[in-house]
């Protein structure tokens, strides 16, 4: 079983940055792919972000390339996004995830956070 927090969320303006993290425990933390995904009102939950094990392969949804990173510190069993240039199209509930295989499929992680809020103002 892990255990998943995300922080970070909040108000910010357009062009304006974020960093969110999600703490995770239980298992072995390290021995999971995470991931984040995110969900806007009266849309579907969305990947966003996915990093391997180690740390050192990452992969990105093609609306936040170059914009957002994602990184992890499996020491402190840290994960963290962040989140540059933010534009209103970017507002949704973020979602931090852990799953037993490389996966950008929401359906493919068995862990989740509760999810924290980010709003993007024009």
């Amino acid at each position: 079983q892990v255990q998943l927090v995300e922080s970070g969320g909040g108000l910010v303006q357009a062009g304006g940055s974020l960093l969110l993290s999600c703490a995770a425990s239980g298992r072995t933390v390290s021995t999971y792919i995470m991931g984040w995904f995110r969900q806007a009102p009266g849309k579907e939950r969305e990947f966003v972000a996915v990093i391997s094990r180690s740390g050192g392969r990452t992969y990105y949804a093609d609306s936040v390339q170059g914009r957002f990173t994602l990184s992890r510190d499996l020491a402190k069993n840290l994960v963290y996004l962040q989140m540059n240039s933010l534009k209103p199209e970017d507002t949704a509930v973020y979602y931090c995830a852990a799953a037993d295989h490389w996966a950008t499929v929401q359906y493919d992680y068995a862990f989740w956070g509760q999810g924290t809020q980010v709003t993007v103002s024009s």
